[in-house]
């Protein structure tokens, strides 16, 4: 048994169905589960929740009026990534994929809107090493 925690989130949505979709054309997300209003999603073995606020605290991005969080995705190929979600209708214009000089080297990493209003950096492995300059 592995006791190591697993971190996920919940993405806030006004209609989980609609965002369940959109999610599996564009970043190949398979349904764990679904309860109508919330939706458990893996993103190639990374867990996603899908969840429609109903006055329980929180509110997705597109009531707000900004992103309410920004979400980090580390693949083999970001460019790729990106050009999938923005192939199913992603807004890439404010973020574009560049190589970036970090202090382990170059670090690869680009960006989207979803047409939900939620903020994704998509960039190399590079980050995860764990290992200090």
């Amino acid at each position: 048994m592995n006791d190591d925690p697993v971190v996920s989130l919940m993405l806030a949505v006004p209609d989980a169905q609609a965002a369940a979709r959109w999610y599996e054309a564009a970043m190949g997300a398979t349904r764990l589960w679904d309860l109508g209003s919330v939706v458990g999603l893996s993103v190639h073995g990374a867990p996603l929740f899908l969840g429609e606020p109903e006055g329980n605290g929180w509110a997705d991005p597109l009531s707000v009026g900004n992103p309410t969080v920004r979400i980090e995705v580390f693949v083999d190929d970001p460019d790729a990534f990106v050009a999938r979600a923005v192939e199913a209708g992603a807004d890439a214009g404010d973020h574009p994929l560049r190589d970036h000089d970090a202090p382990w080297g170059t670090h690869r990493q680009g960006g989207f809107v979803d047409p939900f209003g939620h903020l994704w950096f998509v960039g190399d492995r590079s980050p995860l090493s764990g290992s200090e300059p």
